[in-house]
């Protein structure tokens, strides 16, 4: 009796303690970067690709969040396609603060339909943080 209860306890230290177990049931690792000017995209956009490569398949989402002022500048169309096209190509998904387009009176025809539009960008921000994204105001 007293070797089946130290055996049970093996097995079950096995299963439970085992790190390759932990490391298979690791989830993805999700980003939200929070700016207050456009030109930061490059350096943030340069940021995710290195994340990607670091977390490899366990890279999840990466979202920047644009908002303040500077969304007047997202109505350059020609400039905001650069960061537009490599967003793309990394899977970063850039998002503009409704609030702030109000704020600053950008209509919201005036930016690319590729931007998603959330009305609050610092509560989207907070909200993504709950859900567990590693977060980032600049």
């Amino acid at each position: 009796m007293k070797m089946y209860f130290i055996s049970s306890i093996v097995i079950l230290l096995a299963v439970f303690t085992n790190p390759v177990n932990a490391q298979e049931q690791q989830e993805q690792q999700n980003y939200v970067v929070l700016t207050k000017k456009v030109p930061q995209l490059k350096p943030i956009l340069i940021a995710a690709e290195s994340l990607a490569r670091e977390d490899g398949h366990h890279f999840g989402k990466f979202e920047v969040i644009i908002c303040g002022q500077t969304v007047k500048e997202l109505t350059n169309k020609e400039m905001m396609q650069e960061h537009i096209n490599k967003a793309k190509e990394q899977n970063v998904e850039l998002v503009a603060c409704g609030f702030s387009l109000k704020k600053f009176g950008v209509d919201r025809r005036d930016i690319s339909p590729e931007l998603k539009v959330v009305d609050n960008g610092i509560l989207y921000n907070l909200q993504l943080q709950k859900k567990g994204y590693i977060s980032l105001s600049l």
